[in-house]
């Protein structure tokens, strides 16, 4: 899971909370069901059994692989449509081409990020590419949707293309965590996505034994997902594992820590962390539409139906 890394994490900023800060209880901890995606790639589904009061403002988050394909076993999602959130796919391992109809896409690969927001509606598709296709391979990463409020749901479409060299990198007092903010901000550092909705997306890793205690802002929900290896949540050291959810309650802390001995296959905790602030407006959700009431649901239908969420480019070899 080498995403990015640095040799050593003490040159790197250290953040921790404040002595006062208030530790956020851990109100529950989900196990994600697994499932298929698109053309048949397995998922986690990270959100799955959540209240939503709980999620807003993400929707929903799936765990893509870790699978080792063989020649010819890669598979992605045919072209599709989307309307009324944004889309963030992180690549941990492997590589995936992405493109839409708005001009936007491309190539990520371990520790990029493709950061869509549908906005008014666009169709797009993400595969991997025909060589990994061909060859087989390692294949990991994350699908989180963002809702967007009411008043940004029919915005024009646009696309970010965030490399995983553009993250801030920052440590723990001891060094015993590497955080990557790829959105958001932590303790004033801040990650390169531009998002409409207020939020904080952070990959950590957690080497045995080490802990974090992040400041994290009071009026954001708090979530963490494990994406392999174990430990604990909370300061009452909560068990967790690969493929849990953390609901985080109120407060202006946030704690995790990773136990002292992991799997062989899973050397440190790898978790990530999730905050934003609730958007608090009704959700209507059907398929790849995020709208506010049913009636923007078939509205959004109706105009996918009549070719007016755009069309398919014949570029990049990915066309029909």
């Amino acid at each position: 899971m080498p995403a990015v890394t640095v040799e050593n994490p003490l040159t790197l900023p250290r953040v921790a909370a404040t002595a006062d800060a208030v530790s956020r209880p851990v109100l529950a901890v989900t196990t994600a069901p697994s499932g298929f995606e698109g053309e048949g790639f397995p998922v986690r589904r990270a959100f799955a059994g959540i209240n939503y009061q709980y999620l807003d403002p993400f929707i929903m988050m799936d765990q893509m692989g870790e699978v080792e394909y063989a020649p010819g076993e890669p598979k992605g999602t045919p072209w599709h449509p989307h309307r009324g959130f944004e889309t963030v796919t992180y690549i941990i391992d492997g590589t995936f081409d992405h493109q839409d109809s708005n001009g936007g896409g491309g190539t990520i690969t371990n520790g990029d990020t493709q950061w869509m927001t549908a906005g008014s509606g666009l169709l797009h598709i993400e595969a991997p590419p025909e060589s990994l296709v061909v060859s087989g391979g390692l294949f990991h990463g994350l699908q989180l949707w963002v809702n967007l409020p009411a008043s940004d749901k029919m915005m024009a479409p646009r696309y970010q293309d965030i490399r995983g060299r553009q993250v801030q990198l920052l440590t723990s007092p001891d060094g015993g965590a590497l955080l990557r903010v790829i959105a958001g901000e932590l303790d004033g550092h801040e990650g390169p996505g531009i998002t409409h909705t207020p939020i904080t997306m952070i990959h950590a890793t957690l080497r045995p034994g080490a802990e974090i205690n992040l400041p994290w802002r009071e009026d954001f929900n708090g979530l963490a997902y494990v994406l392999a290896g174990r430990g604990t949540v909370g300061t009452d050291r909560r068990p967790i594992h690969t493929g849990q959810t953390a609901v985080f309650g109120k407060g202006g802390a946030l704690t995790v820590r990773a136990d002292e001995k992991q799997d062989g296959n899973t050397p440190d905790l790898e978790v990530v962390l999730l905050g934003g602030q609730p958007i608090r407006e009704p959700m209507a959700h059907y398929g790849p539409f995020v709208m506010n009431t049913q009636a923007e649901l078939r509205q959004a239908f109706e105009d996918f139906q009549a070719g007016r969420l755009g069309t398919i480019p014949a570029v990049h070899g990915m066309g029909e």
